[in-house]
């Protein structure tokens, strides 16, 4: 079978969505943690407790072939500007658990409706160097979808091919000096945009979780 059958069949959405239920729904999915400190095990520990946060990963269901919506930041915002990120944030009191955070963010920031969402699981939790306890959540979009940016906070919504993303060799190791310190992380280049840091390393979490 060729390359190019050969991801037809891994990442038609059906094939994609059933691996990824069964994967989510496995005893002990969940209970992992994922983060920064993988790729950068001398990370000191957070000195406060981790803030709790929730980001939706959206997979569209096409007919040939899934893809995930991803959003660029805004070139103005005083943390992440220009960055390319799920739609996500904190998780507020108010939200009933991260599932609800990353709907209602998804919301506030891109407009994408309840409606065309169809909640999938949670992946394990990520840790990020600036102290947030990420829960990424999994979703199916059908291919109808609308949205309505708000351009406070982005400056554009893409999709980018599921097959690109769950592909390992597309998953570089980077390195950049924070803090006087050398640090790396995952990034995935893609026609221009580039992905990046906690974004990349959700990605890579969830080829582990279901391809892994």
């Amino acid at each position: 079978m060729s390359l190019q059958a050969t991801q037809h069949t891994l990442f038609a959405p059906a094939a994609f969505f059933a691996r990824a239920k069964h994967a989510l729904d496995a005893e002990g999915a969940g209970l992992s943690i994922g983060g920064d400190h993988v790729l950068n095990p001398d990370l000191p520990d957070a000195d406060h407790p981790y803030r709790d946060a929730a980001v939706l990963i959206p997979v569209v269901a096409h007919a040939d072939a899934a893809t995930v919506i991803l959003t660029e930041r805004t070139g103005h915002l005083s943390a992440h500007a220009g960055q390319i990120a799920f739609p996500g944030g904190k998780i507020d009191a108010d939200d009933a658990d991260p599932t609800a955070a990353a709907l209602r963010e998804a919301g506030e920031e891109i407009g994408l409706s309840p409606a065309a969402i169809t909640v999938i699981g949670s992946l394990d939790p990520y840790l990020s160097r600036t102290g947030y306890r990420i829960v990424p959540v999994l979703a199916r979009i059908d291919p109808g979808y609308t949205v309505r940016p708000n351009r406070d906070e982005v400056a554009d919504v893409f999709e980018v091919p599921l097959a690109f993303l769950m592909t390992p060799a597309n998953h570089k190791r980077g390195a950049r000096v924070f803090m006087g310190r050398e640090r790396y992380f995952y990034e995935m280049p893609y026609e221009g945009r580039y992905i990046w840091g906690v974004t990349a390393g959700i990605i890579r979490g969830l080829y582990e979780q279901v391809y892994g």
